[in-house]
């Protein structure tokens, strides 16, 4: 694929995966500090995942008719604009429907940055070339909770200087030439487009397990972490240097594990790390009253699991026919926001009525469950795929 719009897209990405990171502990703390339930806190942290499920079905219409550059300036446009309003006023309907928009932007430049990339990377550089995008997202999203404690110097701090940066990366789009994904014929309307959902799930529903449970992972740890971390003792510093060290894992691992995905095979890489990454939660639920333990246990929770978007994303490509690649990536940002919306709900709803029982728990039961879902779905799997060959074989 083009080089520079390639560089471009990924930086993009970057600066979105920087507003997420942000967002998700500086807002539980400030609703924290504010007196809200953890409940409630989780609530708000679903509304960005609520505003993709709502614009799900109307993302890949607009995508086909006017192409790949337009959706991702909306998007941009709309992140931009949305994270420059929360200073205005310190509330929690106000801040959940910022937070609402921001989902319908960000979805928008996700869906088309992925497709983008997907659609135009050869397969035995799709493993690299998805990694380096989930690389440059945890990035960004690594250095996001790093301004949390802005905070304590000026509320609205952390707020100019993401929409700043949101501005720099929506300006470059425009030096981009537009393009379109690959049509077929005759599919147009948006029961058509439903018709599609039903063939992209029977290809590759296994693929969209991961993102599904890195969106419950993601928003758990980060949404949720820092309210029960305030409540067994930690500061906000050791907080944010613990979503840090995740974070960080993940970036480590991501370009190694895509390339290695494309050499042994994307499931198998998946089974390995989900595995291990439910020891390493399991670990974690031992280790929580221990700084160093717990920064040991979560980086080797990010190294192992932070990939598990990415690859979720190369695997549906190499199950998807090219024609359903749009469809396919939608299905992956619509599990992931389901998994994010369980996430902070079910998290804040773990932490203040099983108090007895350690964060990292459901997290270990949510890796295990995963890692055995595809571990034994491989047959059906492969099935799926000898089925896809030969229809495409066939036109």
């Amino acid at each position: 694929m083009n080089t520079f719009r390639f560089w471009i897209l990924v930086s993009i990405v970057a600066i979105s995966g920087f507003s997420q990171g942000m967002l998700l502990p500086l807002l539980a703390v400030m609703l924290e500090k504010s007196g809200t339930s953890s409940s409630l806190n989780g609530l708000n942290a679903s509304a960005l995942y609520i505003g993709i499920l709502l614009a799900s079905p109307f993302m890949e219409q607009p995508l086909r008719k006017f192409g790949y550059r337009p959706v991702i300036i909306f998007g941009g446009l709309l992140v931009f604009v949305s994270i420059a309003l929360f200073p205005l006023w310190h509330t929690f309907w106000f801040w959940f429907v910022l937070r609402l928009l921001i989902g319908i932007g960000d979805h928008a430049l996700h869906f088309a940055t992925q497709t983008w990339i997907t659609s135009s990377s050869p397969k035995e550089r799709r493993g690299r070339n998805i990694s380096l995008y989930g690389l440059f997202f945890g990035v960004g999203f690594a250095a996001g909770p790093l301004m949390t404690p802005l905070v304590d110097l000026n509320p609205a701090l952390p707020f100019i200087f993401s929409s700043v940066l949101c501005l720099i990366g929506w300006a470059f789009v425009f030096f981009l030439k537009n393009e379109y994904p690959e049509q077929e014929i005759g599919i147009s309307s948006f029961s058509q487009s439903l018709k599609r959902f039903s063939q992209a799930w029977k290809y590759a529903w296994v693929a969209f397990l991961p993102p599904l449970g890195y969106g419950i992972l993601e928003t758990s740890i980060n949404g949720i972490f820092p309210v029960y971390g305030l409540r067994i003792g930690m500061d906000v510093t050791d907080i944010s240097l613990l979503l840090t060290a995740f974070a960080v894992g993940g970036i480590l691992t991501q370009l190694p594990l895509g390339i290695m995905s494309d050499r042994y095979g994307r499931r198998s890489i998946l089974t390995v790390i989900l595995f291990f990454g439910f020891l390493a939660f399991v670990g974690a639920s031992f280790m929580e009253h221990s700084f160093v333990g717990l920064i040991i246990c979560l980086s080797a929770a990010g190294m192992l699991l932070g990939s598990t978007f990415s690859l979720g994303i190369s695997f549906m490509t190499d199950l998807t026919p090219t024609h359903l690649l749009p469809t396919g990536n939608l299905m992956c940002g619509i599990f992931f926001s389901i998994g994010s919306l369980v996430g902070p709900f079910v998290g804040g709803f773990f932490i203040q009525h099983f108090q007895q029982l350690s964060f990292f728990h459901i997290l270990s039961v949510l890796m295990l469950f995963i890692f055995s879902a595809v571990f034994f779905s491989k047959k059906g799997a492969t099935v799926a795929t000898t089925s896809m060959k030969q229809n495409e074989q066939a036109l």
